[in-house]
């Protein structure tokens, strides 16, 4: 009996391997496959002039980031002053608000967590001051909100904050990140047992239940791992070495833990990410670091615009965090950063105290159809498509959505309140097309029938945005 008994548990061990094997193989073929629509010839754009040629070709293949991130950072508000209070503060503002609810689900820490030293081992330490709890427990509330947690290092030898950097340290990092924290859960009925790993290896353990002979009931098993989510890797005391190889370890080391982390490169687009960071991460910062006023908005957008063809599902150009909240620019000006954003299919990233938003600035952040637009799933990254008036401050911005839909964007750069008229031949649309318009800030529908061109008034700074769907009767004349 008790050698049959025997056999039966390790039985039921080679099932569960089994079980988590297939499921990993499956998980493997899932993101190998091709995520950009254009591969898959699922979709046809309304518009022709929008180079697709390399989309889905460049990209890191880990299921992630099929749509641009969305979240919160901790940066461009706290800088170095955070601590665990305010993260927990900021997760459960972002439940509280309805935020979470529209996709802001990552909530990232930035530079400043950690000791200014390892310890003894070469093991980063959370800060005892800011976070005496510790990572792991932070992560399991955030966890526990339904939310993302995401960490911040750097492929340098210190952070910008000249805190320890993770050059060289790639793959012990990468395991501390990933193992906050591993669980593994057997279930009899109802749970019986809980084994907590910390080296987040798969090391398939099993319980004897008392005065039953060793039979091992094992019914399912959960190889679950709550660590973080999310991983920012800065470019700063890089000791010269070039980025094309000092980014590629951190990936390997992620890859190598089992746990499916956002990779993100903060390279700051000094050495053009966007022609080689498709291979190694989620998304690649394409410009230096934002500040809260227009001109360094307006500067991010032309070079992020510049690398428009390279981005798209599965890997995404980032022009850095928002700023808006923050109280350097105006409510136009703010609402043409979001807009922009969000038509540059950007990270989402908001980057001002969300447990003290104004209701201008909720307003903004909260625009479901803007947002709409940033994560629909064609993923073709709108960009600059005509500019004209004094030193081209009068632009159109446009981008294909799914459905033969277009997004347009009339912005006004100029100090001044102006007309801008967006004419079809610079769309790349037929002049026989008509469309409906429909404002994405006033929330209806401007024009149902809409030919050749289109004209809105635009305040000095601001950004009007709109939704061009081809009319009934454009499809039944061609």
């Amino acid at each position: 009996m008790a050698k049959i008994s025997g056999n039966f548990a390790m039985a039921c061990i080679h099932a569960a391997i089994l079980f988590v094997y297939v499921i990993n193989v499956a998980n493997a073929a899932r993101v190998m496959m091709p995520l950009h629509p254009y591969m898959r010839e699922q979709e046809k754009p309304i518009s022709n002039i929008f180079d697709t040629s390399k989309y889905g070709i460049l990209q890191l293949g880990n299921g992630l980031a099929k749509t641009p991130q969305m979240g919160w950072n901790s940066w461009n508000f706290f800088g170095c002053n955070i601590n665990e209070k305010v993260i927990k503060e900021t997760a459960d503002a972002l439940i509280s608000t309805g935020l979470a609810k529209l996709g802001y689900n990552y909530v990232n820490i930035d530079d400043c967590w950690s000791e200014p030293s390892r310890d003894s081992e070469g093991q980063l330490i959370p800060d005892p001051k800011t976070f005496p709890s510790g990572i792991k427990a932070l992560a399991d509330y955030v966890h526990s909100e339904g939310l993302k947690l995401g960490i911040y290092s750097d492929a340098g030898a210190f952070t910008c904050q000249k805190r320890p950097g993770s050059l060289q340290h790639e793959y012990d990092d990468a395991v501390l990140f990933a193992s906050w924290v591993c669980s593994f859960f057997f279930f009899y009925g109802s749970l019986f047992s809980l084994h907590l790993c910390w080296n987040c290896f798969p090391l398939f353990l099993y319980d004897f239940l008392g005065g039953i002979e060793g039979l091992v009931h094992i019914l399912i098993l959960f190889f679950v791992i709550q660590g973080v989510d999310y991983l920012k890797y800065d470019n700063c005391f890089n000791l010269g070495i070039d980025p094309e190889e000092r980014y590629p370890p951190m990936r390997d080391a992620i890859n190598a833990t089992g746990r499916t982390i956002f990779y993100s490169l903060c390279e700051w687009g000094v050495n053009d990410p966007a022609l080689w960071a498709g291979k190694i991460g989620n998304s690649w910062r394409t410009t230096n670091d934002i500040n809260d006023s227009w001109a360094s908005m307006t500067e991010i957008v032309d070079i992020n615009d510049k690398w428009a063809a390279y981005a798209g599902p599965g890997g995404w150009n980032d022009p850095d965090m928002l700023e808006v909240g923050n109280g350097g620019m105006t409510y136009q000006e703010y609402r043409a950063h979001f807009s922009i954003w969000a038509l540059m299919k950007s990270p989402l990233l908001i980057g001002c105290d969300v447990r003290n938003m104004s209701a201008e600035t909720f307003e903004i952040l909260s625009n479901e159809e803007v947002i709409a637009v940033n994560q629909d799933h064609l993923g073709v990254q709108g960009r600059k498509i005509f500019a004209y008036g004094p030193d081209g401050c009068y632009q159109i911005w446009a981008g294909p959505l799914s459905g033969q839909r277009l997004v347009v964007a009339l912005w006004n750069r100029c100090s001044k309140t102006a007309t801008i008229t967006a004419k079809w031949p610079s769309l790349g649309l037929e002049s026989s097309i008509s469309v409906s318009v429909r404002d994405l800030w006033k929330h209806e529908f401007v024009s149902q029938n809409s030919k050749s061109s289109f004209s809105a008034r635009v305040d000095a700074h601001a950004c009007e945005m709109y939704i061009f769907t081809p009319t009934m009767e454009t499809h039944s004349a061609t």
